[in-house]
């Protein structure tokens, strides 16, 4: 196997717009980091984190030591939740200015890096708030520097220029995209994930599939983005049971973070459409709906709107997965293939089991055009994006 002629204790230095230190072990990156910073006169960071994992994984005792030993002063905001919300950022934001932080380092999954992000742009502008950001009332142009440590293989936050966060009183989950909130450095070290659960590993799992399926057909794709979804979806498709089988396989871990890693980069480059357009309004309206689950059960019926205008494309990137799919197969069979392979990997559900109706649909559809950003994530679909099409994959999503 070709796999087996990485040594995954060697640590990789990968150069995308953030430098990654990537391996088992990484995390030992974060004293070089530290003196980075120290050396650029930064001496005071707001860490953003959960309450818990930062600490599990024993990541929080690397960083902590570093910073000691660098002379560089943290303060810990450890209140950030899945689906972080714009209160949270905002009394982030003000328990940093109020310390005089300098820097974010970020500690988790792709909540508390795109905290971490929002917080690195406010910072920088004093009179402005989270619902500001996200509700695009102004362009920033600078950010504090961003250290992400990632605990998930999931959403490659730590790889781009994207942020997401929920405006809790309007029900809105947007997303942004600035160059400035490219983090500096990023550390991704599998040996960190091997604490997820196997309900998690699942979901985040499948969140990077996502990524790069919606990158390689949307208006923007591009043979970059198809060969890089070609190469998530075929580790993802043979490492993610492997994991679930045995959740501290490191190979595993390796290549699903690897995976992970990429579909940040795929989508920064291809962007993405449909399944995330219309996620965002399922977990803006429960909070605790698990981004991965959401995206899961809205896959195969995406699949089917988009496939006879990406069948090629789709039969390609898909054929790890479902290797029965040509570009013979109907749109029906191409959406019941893939359902079945996240039935295959313990994901069955559909939106009904998670508490939704038919009474839902309209919210929901109205949100995926008035939530701000969204509109233009279903301009670069590779299908007509309308309501009907919308209310269309809503419904056979239940």
């Amino acid at each position: 196997m070709r796999e087996k002629d990485i040594n995954i204790n060697e640590i990789k230095e990968i150069r995308t717009r953030t430098n990654v230190f990537f391996g088992v072990g990484a995390i030992n990156k974060i004293f070089d980091i530290a003196q980075d910073l120290k050396s650029k006169n930064i001496d005071k960071v707001l860490v953003m984190s959960g309450k818990n994992a930062y600490k599990a994984t024993g990541a929080w005792d690397k960083v902590e030591k570093a910073l000691k030993e660098n002379k560089i002063e943290y303060i810990n905001y450890d209140k950030v939740t899945p689906n972080p919300t714009n209160t949270a950022i905002d009394e982030a934001v003000s328990l940093g200015r109020e310390f005089g932080a300098k820097a974010v380092i970020a500690i988790g999954g792709g909540s508390p890096i795109d905290a971490g992000k929002s917080c690195a742009i406010l910072l920088k502008y004093p009179d402005k708030t989270a619902n500001d950001l996200y509700e695009f009332k102004f362009t920033p142009e600078s950010a504090l520097p961003v250290v992400a440590i990632n605990l998930t293989h999931g959403t490659g936050s730590e790889t781009n220029r994207f942020a997401v966060a929920t405006i809790v009183e309007k029900d809105y989950k947007p997303a942004i995209a600035y160059d400035c909130i490219y983090p500096a450095y990023a550390i991704d070290d599998p040996q960190l994930m091997s604490k997820l659960s196997a309900k998690q590993t699942r979901y985040v799992s499948i969140d990077a599939v996502n990524h790069v399926i919606e990158a390689s057909t949307s208006a923007v794709c591009s043979p970059y983005t198809v060969c890089l979804a070609r190469e998530v979806i075929a580790n993802v498709a043979k490492y993610l049971p492997l994991a679930l089988e045995d959740l501290n396989d490191l190979q595993a871990r390796y290549y699903l973070a690897y995976s992970a890693m990429l579909g940040g980069v795929c989508f920064d480059n291809g962007l993405l459409h449909y399944t995330h357009a219309l996620e965002h309004p399922l977990s803006a309206v429960k909070h605790e709906l698990s981004h991965g689950l959401g995206l899961a059960m809205l896959l195969p019926a995406v699949i089917e709107n988009i496939w006879e205008a990406k069948k090629e494309t789709l039969s390609y990137i898909l054929e790890p997965i479902a290797p029965e799919i040509n570009a013979k197969t109907s749109a029906e069979e191409a959406g019941n293939l893939i359902y079945k392979w996240l039935k295959s990997v313990g994901v069955p559900n559909k939106l009904k089991d998670e508490g939704f109706s038919e009474a839902d649909i309209d919210k929901l559809v109205n949100l995926a055009f008035t939530t701000p950003s969204l509109s233009g994530l279903l301009q670069i679909a590779p299908t007509s994006a309308d309501k009907n099409a919308v209310r269309e994959i809503f419904e056979k999503s239940l």
